[in-house]
């Protein structure tokens, strides 16, 4: 006799072959937002704070201990043209480690802060794309000072690998880049972007898009640290006398520059927009509401 269990059909939920098909494409979408939301939920997390800027970047440490490691051979001669464009890079790399050093600083003083406010839930988390660069340092700070912390981490062909400061329950990893900036967007009450290329600047702009257009349904403090790279690399003045963006777009973000006075600044922010208000029990929703 046939056993009957053969000619079963799997359950559309467990069936391997459709969930990866084209068709259950918004069953993937879904899970990206619904497993986060029920981690987040878990884990008492009612905001966060995200620090954007280059995974290029390294500690002072390990900055200066390759730039040695690559001008050892040559000390006493000159280096060959291929070999001179690394020492280059690497001097570079240097000078840019200090923006590890401050983001790590940064988010040890925020988080520092967040572990005296009162409440069942976590407050002003900080938050990061989760790789290496300005994710780690901001990560690691916030790990430093005895805080939980997020990374949203994203899988690329090249593979970004998660850093090690992340709180475990709270790394996250995604295959859609839409997915994942809308948990950056989601619980975020401050943003922080550090210099940074093409990603930086594309989650910059788009953070900034949504508070011009006023779709974002809270305040969004957003400071950009390092005011002499910015203004090196983008002229918003000219913007306005473009008059492609209005004289009060420029209120939409701070430059600062030291930990310090973006830890000040985020204090003075957050209390006042953020802290002493009713505050629903679960995370809801607060991504931008759309204008009817």
């Amino acid at each position: 006799m046939a056993d009957n269990d053969s000619f079963r059909s799997p359950l559309a939920y467990e069936n391997p072959r459709f969930l990866n098909s084209a068709d259950g494409r918004i069953l993937r979408i879904l899970a990206e937002y619904q497993e986060p939301l029920a981690r987040f939920r878990r884990e008492r997390i009612q905001d966060t704070v995200v620090f954007f800027g280059s995974a290029r970047f390294h500690s002072r440490s390990d900055a200066d201990e390759a730039l040695q490691v690559l001008e050892k051979p040559y000390s006493a001669q000159m280096a060959p043209p291929d070999e001179q464009e690394k020492i280059r890079m690497a001097r570079a790399g240097v000078g840019m480690a200090r923006y590890y050093e401050d983001a790590r600083r940064l988010a040890y003083l925020l988080t520092e802060w967040t572990k005296t406010l009162s409440g069942k839930r976590h407050r002003f988390v900080v938050t990061t794309g989760g790789g290496p660069g300005i994710m780690e340092a901001a990560n690691r700070g916030a790990r430093e000072a005895g805080g939980k912390t997020v990374g949203l981490n994203i899988k690329l062909p090249f593979e970004q690998m998660p850093n090690p400061y992340i709180t475990p329950e709270l790394n996250f990893e995604f295959h859609y880049f839409f997915m994942r900036k809308l948990w950056f967007a989601y619980l975020a009450k401050a943003l922080i972007v550090f210099p940074g290329g093409f990603g930086t600047f594309d989650e910059l702009f788009e953070i900034l898009t949504l508070a011009q257009t006023q779709k974002l349904a809270k305040q969004m403090t957003v400071l950009m640290y390092g005011s002499e790279y910015w203004k090196k690399v983008i002229n918003f003045q000219a913007l306005v006398d473009s008059a492609v963006i209005a004289p009060g777009d420029l209120n939409l973000f701070r430059l600062v520059d030291t930990p310090e006075e973006g830890f000040e600044v985020l204090k003075e922010s957050l209390t006042r927009d953020h802290l002493g208000q009713h505050h629903p029990k679960d995370v809801t929703p607060e991504i931008a509401k759309t204008r009817r």
